[in-house]
């Protein structure tokens, strides 16, 4: 398999620690779909990343849906529960959260950069607050649990850890740590897995 994505991705981020976190074989591409002589608008209609190339060619787009497929092909370890509903429906929500958190982290992304007397402050306000409320969900979720659902690693951890992620890079000045020290704690524990230290390297 063949993964294309860019370094800064949160949702390429989180395709990365499913393939790395369940030890699959595959061959990390970067590939930023501006730049010219990208391949992944030929693989992938919609033109994004992640796109994952299987070995006939066939492309998977869209985070949620490579999660999913890949979480299928081993049992080491299960990151999605397959036989509970509640318990599935748990870990596929944690993944809405953490994935709506960056949804709005890109939006506000896209009007800070540009001119500051063209930037829709409505725009801003709206998504950081989408931010603000999502954070206070997530820590209050997660309380004092070592994961966000069960007693073990689900896709849960690996989409909030991607989306954490991405908060500080695009937006540093947000004190989520202070605001939310469980979440602070958490994110340091989880920060010391190799998966997410390769996905922060590489």
């Amino acid at each position: 398999m063949k993964l294309l994505g860019t370094h800064t991705s949160p949702y390429v981020r989180k395709v990365r620690l499913v393939l790395l976190e369940k030890n699959l074989p595959h061959e990390y591409l970067t590939d930023a779909p501006r730049e010219p002589g990208s391949q992944v608008a030929r693989v992938n209609p919609l033109g994004r990343i992640p796109a994952l190339i299987l070995d006939d060619e066939m492309c998977v787009f869209d985070s949620p849906v490579i999660a999913e497929y890949v979480d299928t092909l081993n049992d080491t370890p299960i990151l999605i529960p397959r036989d509970d509903a509640l318990a599935r429906m748990r870990v596929k929500r944690w993944e809405a959260l953490a994935d709506g958190i960056v949804d709005s982290a890109v939006m506000v992304r896209g009007e800070r950069v540009r001119p500051e007397d063209k930037q829709d402050a409505a725009t801003l306000t709206r998504h950081n607050d989408a931010i603000t409320r999502a954070l206070a969900h997530a820590a209050t979720e997660l309380g004092e649990l070592t994961w966000c659902e069960g007693d073990q690693l689900t896709l849960a951890d690996l989409a909030l850890v991607s989306a954490l992620v991405y908060l500080d890079l695009r937006q540093p000045e947000r004190d989520w740590r202070g605001t939310h020290p469980n979440l602070a704690a958490w994110f340091a524990q989880m920060s010391l897995r190799d998966s997410v230290k390769i996905s922060l390297i590489e």
